[in-house]
């Protein structure tokens, strides 16, 4: 396992400091502020751990409601609002400096035999015969800010294999759609819910960046200033995050400074596991008002 992975999952594993109480370390990714995918992930993992093992999460629903600080650790607080025949339910506030920056609610529910479908995943090529994000920023490192080289261009504990390569620096309007296949890099333990805390970090993501894609716009542009306002994600069967993962995003509609973006999990066999949905808001700034 990579140095990088291990610290993902100590960062996902929390600190119980009384009952349905929890506190995080934070990670510093380079961004501005906190990562989202670091507090779905946290707090799944908080809501995990009140629910008995038999009842794997099935979907969450989440509101980023303030920016996040790299720098300070999180405290999730874990609401058990029921535990019925067939489901649990938690409430999960993250909080910072006294406030929530945070809310989720996530369903959790043992195995049923029932009706089954799903959408086919689409044609693309294998993930060996792509290169990593990371070798193709590589190649324009000289074009990422000095402040910011570091850290994007360091080990990652998600490795990314775009199906295509859409050049941040001189972004062209494409139809927002693309794929990735995605990773962990290196083994998990075996339990389920951890591949899941793990998918639900990695599920933020390149999501609301499709929505960018029609535009010929992307984060690396001054004037577009973005941030994750809620993040939906649903689970349809077990997954190994260690196996290659093709995640598969569009983006329907934008518009009001703001934009959606889904995406489909699947596994390199095809089978479908999980679905993600969410809207972001995206501002054209000028000059100082970035």
């Amino acid at each position: 396992m990579s140095r990088v992975l291990t610290e993902l999952l100590e960062l996902l594993k929390l600190e119980a400091i009384e009952e349905n109480l929890f506190r995080g370390r934070s990670q510093d990714l380079g961004f501005r502020q906190l990562f989202g995918g670091q507090v779905l992930g946290q707090a799944l993992s908080a809501a995990s751990q009140t629910v008995e093992p038999a009842r794997h999460v099935h979907s969450l629903h989440g509101y980023f409601l303030r920016p996040g600080d790299a720098s300070l650790p999180v405290v999730y607080t874990v609401d058990r609002v029921r535990d019925g025949g067939s489901f649990s339910t938690r409430r999960i506030v993250a909080i910072q400096k006294g406030q929530p920056i945070f809310t989720m609610m996530a369903s959790f529910h043992g195995d049923e035999v029932g009706y089954a479908h799903q959408s086919p995943m689409p044609d693309v090529p294998p993930p060996e015969s792509l290169p990593t994000d990371l070798e193709l920023l590589s190649r324009q490192a000289d074009r990422i800010p000095a402040r910011l080289r570091e850290k994007i261009l360091c080990d990652k504990p998600i490795e990314m294999r775009p199906v295509a390569y859409t050049d941040p620096f001189n972004p062209v309007a494409t139809e927002p759609r693309k794929a990735v296949w995605i990773r962990a890099d290196g083994e998990l333990p075996d339990d389920p819910q951890v591949h899941k805390y793990v998918l639900a970090y990695a599920s933020d993501f390149n999501l609301i960046s499709t929505v960018l894609l029609p535009h010929a716009a992307s984060f690396f542009q001054p004037q577009v200033v973005g941030a994750s306002l809620d993040h939906a994600l649903w689970f349809h069967g077990d997954l190994k995050v260690n196996d290659w993962l093709l995640y598969v995003m569009d983006s329907p509609w934008a518009g009001n400074a703001r934009g959606l973006a889904r995406g489909s999990v699947y596994t390199r066999d095809g089978r479908l596991v999980a679905s993600v949905a969410q809207e972001g808001l995206l501002r054209i700034v000028k000059g100082d008002k970035r």
